[in-house]
């Protein structure tokens, strides 16, 4: 990411802004991934880039044993007390580490996800390293929501989110260019994970979407919570000006929408399942 290096801040204080900031995956997901792999409520699971337990929870009640990894302390602090509250916790490991530091003497895994997480990591490495902790037979799921989607024009019950306008304030505050922890993205993350894939020994992919569309009601709070939980807005970045910057954020809110309430269409999900090329000779941990 031309020189970009990642670092400890990287989401520094986002990781209580995260599960009720960020849109839900479409519902069904879990259901949807159980089929098209063959889940059985054994083997286990690898989520890297865990965050505060997004994917790895839903899906624990088809696994065995779930394995989180993430960098964040607060993410893993965040998913460790949602593991208890979703009655998991007996199942589940939560490891903080950078995906780059696998295969931490984890073993081996049925099924590794990335929940949008695969552009923060030296991906040619992770991706080979992942494809051997995979059991034969094993699998690999890109998660991501699906971008651009053509929603019918319909009368929302409240305004929509002002992205654009918070965009804006975001920059006024911290600078035109992407920020991302320490440094500075000025072309976003990358690209290109089916030639990622591929180059590390991976067939496919199988192509799931599984639909949203529900129309979600937003808080200003949850929006609030929106903004602090990404990467280019994390709170660290604002420092002294962080206070000054919420004030304005929420003054922009209820301008938008007086009565502290938005519309949001619910993304739909889409999956690109890997295998391990049959035949393709790898490291086994």
């Amino acid at each position: 990411m031309d020189g970009w290096e990642w670092d400890e801040t990287l989401f520094a204080g986002a990781a209580r802004y995260y599960a009720r900031g960020r849109l839900p995956y479409a519902p069904g997901l879990a259901d949807a991934l159980a089929g098209a792999l063959g889940l059985d409520g054994r083997g286990r699971l690898l989520d890297v880039g865990c965050g505060p337990g997004t994917l790895a929870l839903p899906l624990a009640h088809w696994f065995g044993e779930v394995v989180g990894v993430d960098p964040d302390s607060g993410m893993i602090a965040e998913a460790r007390s949602a593991a208890v509250a979703a009655g998991v916790a007996a199942k589940a490991t939560w490891l903080r580490a950078r995906a780059e530091e696998l295969p931490a003497g984890l073993g081996t895994f049925t099924v590794a996800v990335f929940g949008q997480s695969f552009h923060w990591m030296d991906r040619d490495l992770v991706a080979r390293t992942v494809r051997g902790m995979l059991r034969p037979g094993g699998a690999l799921a890109h998660v991501a929501d699906a971008k651009a989607e053509p929603w019918p024009a319909e009368e929302l019950p409240h305004p929509a989110v002002p992205h654009a306008a918070l965009d804006e304030l975001v920059r006024r505050y911290l600078g035109p260019v992407r920020r991302a922890g320490r440094g500075v993205l000025p072309r976003g993350t990358p690209s290109g994970e089916a030639e990622v894939f591929a180059r590390a020994g991976f067939t496919g992919p199988e192509r799931l979407v599984v639909p949203g569309g529900r129309v979600l009601r937003r808080t200003w709070d949850d929006v609030v919570a929106d903004v602090f939980s990404k990467s280019y807005s994390a709170p660290h970045l604002f420092g002294p000006r962080r206070a000054a910057f919420e004030a304005d954020l929420r003054a922009l809110l209820r301008a938008a929408s007086p009565s502290g309430c938005f519309a949001a269409h619910q993304p739909s999900t889409e999956v690109f399942l890997w295998r391990p090329s049959p035949g393709r000779d790898g490291d086994e941990y």
